[in-house]
């Protein structure tokens, strides 16, 4: 699990694997940031932690180069991006295909990219969201498996619809991460795959909010 910030998505993974609801375990957790409070708690749960700041001159390719010999090392099946906010080089990416999955707080393919809860407000969207989907090179551009959505209010702003979306990511990451590890979900020539069927477009849940 490649982590950069606090972990709550990396927590809540983590309790789905407590819980049983998902088939494996977490065999470690990196971070670029060697101050990450995601590792503490890691370190916390007994998960075995590493931070890999980038180097002075370090180039994106060594650092990801680096990565990936730490994940390898690990014996690591499958790459689950919670939080991780650097961008992977094209290589890395293409080592972990079908094999690397991330969340993003957006209703992709609207606003990929950063800042998605302004973003919503200022395009006056009625609905927002996260999606879960396969890495590929293209930034947040891979195949989307899952989104949970709520309705955006007309007194929202920018950190209540954070707060809506995180609760959203909470519950639909951890379900496409236990369907990847019961070997429900899979890529079939590049697209995903549900109990063998194919997933033309993503499954989408609606979510309320007290």
């Amino acid at each position: 699990m490649l982590i950069s910030g606090t972990g709550s998505n990396m927590l809540a993974l983590l309790d789905s694997c407590a819980r049983g609801d998902i088939e494996g375990e977490v065999v470690t957790v990196l971070s670029d940031q060697p101050e990450a409070a995601g590792l503490a708690k890691a370190t916390a749960r007994g998960i075995a932690v590493q931070a890999l700041p980038f180097e002075p001159d370090e180039s994106r390719h060594d650092h990801d180069r680096r990565l990936r010999r730490a994940i390898e090392d690990s014996g690591a099946e499958l790459v689950v991006l919670a939080g991780y906010m650097r961008i992977l080089d094209e290589q890395f990416v293409q080592h972990f295909a079908d094999r690397m999955l991330n969340i993003h707080p957006s209703l992709l393919p609207r606003h990929k990219g950063l800042h998605t809860h302004r973003r919503v407000l200022e395009a006056g969207d009625p609905i927002h969201g996260a999606s879960v989907h396969y890495v590929t090179p293209e930034l947040d551009g891979g195949p989307c498996v899952l989104q949970g959505c709520v309705a955006v209010r007309p007194d929202d702003d920018a950190e209540s619809l954070r707060l809506a979306v995180h609760r959203i990511e909470h519950v639909i990451y951890p379900r496409v991460v236990g369907w990847v590890t019961a070997g429900r979900l899979k890529l079939v020539e590049g697209l995903p795959t549900l109990d063998g069927a194919l997933l033309q477009q993503p499954i989408r849940e609606e979510f309320s909010r007290s």
